[in-house]
């Protein structure tokens, strides 16, 4: 395993653990939680569609073919609905702050692990076995 294949899974664990522990503060009713709802879908089970694509990614091994690395950045941009930038507008902000920039930082490494491997296989995204 390489360090850009644990710097994926790790980054894919931190964004599990942190979506869980949202869903749980959610249906636990403990502040600060997601919203309910959104005006386009149900936070709940985004959050848990988001949470399958990461396990889905690490099934997949993030990194190793094309079917793992675009379920790796599938995971991250959805993760980045719960943790982008328009939070650092949100008012309970002062409260979510770690869970958000945990977030980026993860969602970041997502990427750059996904750009590096990529270029690494000559800009292809060739299957390879592991």
């Amino acid at each position: 395993m390489t360090p850009s294949d644990r710097h994926a899974y790790a980054a894919l664990a931190t964004l599990i653990l942190l979506q869980a522990i949202m869903l749980s503060a959610l249906y636990a009713g403990v502040r600060p939680h997601p919203p309910e709802t959104t005006p386009l879908f149900g936070i709940a089970p985004f959050i848990g569609a988001s949470v399958a694509l990461a396990l889905s990614a690490i099934i997949h091994h993030p990194l190793a073919n094309a079917t793992g690395r675009t379920l790796s950045l599938l995971a991250a941009f959805m993760a980045l609905v719960s943790f982008g930038p328009q939070k650092y507008f949100d008012p309970q902000f002062g409260l979510i702050w770690p869970a958000v920039v945990l977030g980026q930082i993860a969602a970041l490494t997502l990427f750059v692990c996904v750009f590096v491997s990529r270029t690494r296989s000559n800009g292809s995204f060739k299957e390879t076995e592991i």
